[in-house]
């Protein structure tokens, strides 16, 4: 590895570029970081002389799931000015504004950004001490197609892996899909399933709905204004979803249209409530489930439930649907009532001593639900990144089911809601000859351990077993080499030792964490430099829009886009035609858009969409409550799972359960049911770190995107939430600086110290800049120095919100 990185020398930035840019809005910008926005860009520009003007479309291309349209102006060359969607009246859905929060307002931070990468950098010293230097693009797509053939050679293509990554998220022809579409060209790649934000959720609800398409993830938030109750289990679109494009913007037409009323059970009393909400039920975290069977336990002695609908729709509700492999009792109705095999009755008080929530709140509650028709029950995703994720959401949607309030106007699978989005076409990528396949959040133990890693052990799929560790990582706009990915200090030691994974490749906009760990760093450009043609992303509400990307500024210092480097890397393998098909970039992008407007001739042309902004289309009446069809006709539209129907007891996890190997304290059943995991409230560890933390996404950043704006970091404080009572037994005060540890590692932050979370509970927002000092203390707030690299029982993902932990006053 070392003598692949020998030192070469180090060529000087041009004084010259770095000037223009400097005097126009880069040095003012770096100088003035406390100024207000309009203020920096007229410091900017006042030196120059405005010779050009223009106005380009283009979007905030993060993962909040929606891709907000900005209108950004420039004066010779130079953003000046970035304004959001301001077209029509915006007074009706589907004609509204696709309007950008102050994350997608403040892109031209992120655009001049002294943490800009600049041109390609390959590591000197030891991987991980964030030391580079410069080299030119010939000599790092050379390395970089040197040091694949040899790892393609000596291990085989399934030993090259591509991390989660979202930074920027939405391209079509670019990114992700140009890598794919490259390395199914040179022998495939290990892939992964599944992902940080739904992995549990994704792979649970399939075994009672089948195939999670059949379901379509639920009904439209639209639904919402039908219902006569809405409750929502740690949903929080107003933070998750907070751009006005979308699913929060309709979410709350719908609750307004006719005061629905709103129930939302979170630990956290979070800016989707504040004062919108009827009630807010506090829980502990990770334990949903045990309070669904609470409220199961007065549906089914209070005769609430639906038994029509559970007789005709569903599997393993009581003896009559019990599959003939099911033990005597091992339906959902005996399990609930202490009739199955753990013979405990699982009563509200059995529930309130797990979840703090009183017994009488629990009843008034399920009394609600049972008498509400109909009603909307939703879940956000937070809550399955816990160690029980899976049966948190398999749990969830029991209530729907229980009361029948599924497949009707207003109601809801107890899933996410579904969003609609256009199908704008994607760069083609061709089929990955590996078959491999390892859960999302599995690829550091396929570094250290893979020959371990089976089909019933690991969850390992396409094959029985891995053949190689990987040898080569390729993040691609994530920060997920060390930053987003759990137990951030067990990550470093196995990156550190480049004799295990042997080549690291960041491509990325700016030197994050994770970058620091590159083996070679090739800089992207921004979404403001490129071209595309995109979707208005996977939180759009009913409503799909086509959103133009048209380049505002010419790419920055040698910055390329992905698709760039991949045509120079096919070259040096002797495939650049078959990768280009003759096009560039550019012309994909028209190609592709041309075969759009060849099915769809309401389409405006690619001239007039670049000239007038995102198009928009709204999803169709019909198909906006989920399994509507199902409820019409449950034979002729039969769900996905092996009996056709919703399977409360699930045959297919009945064999996992039996054929698995699972760790000591990890539970897979057949039947939706909570179970009491690691390092809950009830762990012993808790002597020692009494306090559960969960994190949550915050306004100021997009996961760790936009966390290194100043401006951002000034709006939206960077703090760990802690109730009163936890906060005056430890002798902290608001906007202390506080020390939070585990036996994972340590990070310092802020205290905000607030009722508006439970005590025993506190909530710290994700996505922080890891910064540690030399000790390997924390200085930056990064969540996931606390978190655990153990996987879920059953979809092996990311338990990132349990977590048992100490607090002090620094």
């Amino acid at each position: 590895m070392k003598n692949w990185l020998d030192k070469t020398i180090l060529s000087p930035m041009k004084r010259r570029n770095f000037m223009k840019w400097g005097s126009l809005v880069g040095g003012a910008a770096v100088a003035s970081a406390g100024l207000p926005l309009k203020s920096v860009a007229k410091t900017a520009s006042a030196d120059t002389k405005k010779t050009e003007t223009k106005t380009t479309w283009s979007a905030c291309m993060v993962n909040c799931g929606s891709r907000c349209a900005l209108r950004v102006h420039t004066t010779d060359g130079v953003i000046t000015q970035v304004e959001s969607d301001n077209r029509g009246d915006d007074k009706t859905f589907g004609q509204h504004q696709i309007r950008a929060c102050l994350r997608g307002r403040s892109i031209k931070h992120r655009v001049y950004n002294p943490d800009r990468l600049k041109y390609p950098m390959k590591r000197i010293g030891e991987r991980g001490e964030g030391r580079f230097e410069r080299i030119s693009w010939d000599e790092a797509l050379d390395l970089l197609a040197d040091k694949m053939k040899h790892i393609i050679d000596a291990y085989g293509n399934d030993s090259i892996f591509f991390t989660y990554g979202t930074g920027t998220q939405g391209y079509r022809t670019d990114g992700q899909h140009a890598l794919h579409r490259l390395m199914n060209m040179l022998g495939g790649y290990l892939n992964y399933y599944g992902n940080y934000s739904w992995g549990q959720i994704q792979f649970a609800l399939p075994f009672t709905y089948g195939d999670i398409k059949a379901a379509a993830n639920g009904s439209y938030t639209s639904e919402i204004e039908k219902a006569e109750l809405l409750v929502m289990f740690g949903y929080n679109p107003a933070e998750t979803r907070m751009s006005g494009g979308g699913e929060i913007y309709e979410h709350s037409l719908a609750v307004r249209k006719r005061g629905v009323r709103t129930i939302i059970i979170d630990p956290r009393y979070t800016d989707t409530m504040l004062g919108k909400e009827d009630e807010w039920i506090p829980i502990r975290p990770g334990t949903d489930a045990a309070l669904v069977e609470g409220i199961a336990h007065v549906l089914i002695t209070e005769k609430l439930v639906d038994q029509a609908f559970l007789d005709q729709y569903c599997q393993g509700y009581d003896a009559k649907t019990l599959p003939d492999s099911a033990p005597e009792n091992g339906h959902y109705k005996a399990h609930i009532l202490g009739q199955g095999p753990d013979g405990i009755e699982k009563t509200p008080e059995w529930a309130s001593r797990l979840t703090s929530i009183p017994a009488q709140k629990i009843i008034q509650l399920a009394r609600e639900i049972g008498s509400a028709k109909p009603a909307y029950i939703v879940q956000g995703t937070g809550i399955q990144r816990q160690a029980n994720g899976e049966q948190t959401s398999r749990s969830i949607v029991m209530l729907p089911i229980l009361t029948g309030n599924i497949g009707l106007p207003g109601t809801h699978t107890g899933d996410m809601p579904a969003n609609y989005g256009y199908p704008v076409p994607v760069l083609p990528t061709g089929t990955n000859p590996v078959k491999a396949s390892i859960p999302f959040f599995g690829w550091t133990d396929a570094i250290v351990r893979a020959h371990e890693m089976t089909n019933k052990t690991d969850g390992i799929q396409g094959v029985e077993r891995l053949e190689t560790p990987i040898k080569m990582l390729i993040s691609y706009a994530g920060n997920m080499l060390i930053n987003q990915h759990s137990d951030i200090n067990r990550t470093k030691e196995i990156l550190r030792d480049d004799s295990l994974c042997e080549l690291t490749v960041v491509i990325d906009n700016h030197m994050t964490p994770s970058a620091r760990f590159a083996d070679l760093l090739l800089p992207d450009v921004t979404t403001l430099e490129n071209t595309e043609v995109s979707s208005d992303g996977y939180a759009s509400g009913s409503v799909g829009a086509v959103v133009p990307l048209v380049p505002a500024i010419k790419p920055m210092y040698e910055c390329r886009s992905a698709y760039d480097m991949c045509a120079g890397l096919a070259e040096r393998f002797g495939i650049r035609e078959q990768f280009t098909e003759g096009r560039t970039h550019e012309e994909w992008v028209e190609h592709l858009y041309a075969g759009a407007r060849a099915k769809d001739s309401k389409l405006p042309s690619l001239e007039q969409l670049r000239k007038d902004g995102p198009y928009t289309v709204l999803a169709p009446e019909d198909g906006r409550v989920a399994l509507q069809d199902f409820r019409d006709d449950p034979v002729k539209h039969a769900l996905g799972t092996p009996s056709g129907k919703i399977e409360i007891y699930s045959t297919k996890l009945e064999k996992i359960a039996k054929e698995w190997t699972l760790p000591e304290g990890d539970v897979i059943t057949p039947l939706p049911q909570y179970v009491t995991t690691w390092e809950s409230h009830l762990d012993p560890l808790t002597e020692k770190y009494p306090l559960q933390l969960v994190g949550f996404h915050t306004k100021g950043r997009v996961h760790s995107t936009y966390h290194n704006i100043p401006e951002l970091r000034e709006a939206v404080m960077d703090g760990v939430w802690m109730n009163p009572v936890d906060a005056k037994a430890r002798g902290i005060k608001s906007g202390d600086q506080v020390r939070i540890w585990n036996d994972r590692g340590e990070t310092r932050v802020l205290a905000k110290v607030t009722p508006r979370i439970m005590p025993g509970v506190m909530a710290l927002g994700e996505g922080a800049w890891y910064k540690p000092d030399r000790k390997g203390v924390d200085h930056g707030g990064s969540f996931n120095v606390l978190t655990t690299q153990r996987p879920t029982p059953l979809s092996k993902g990311n338990p990132q919100h349990t977590n048992l932990v100490e607090i002090a006053k620094v």
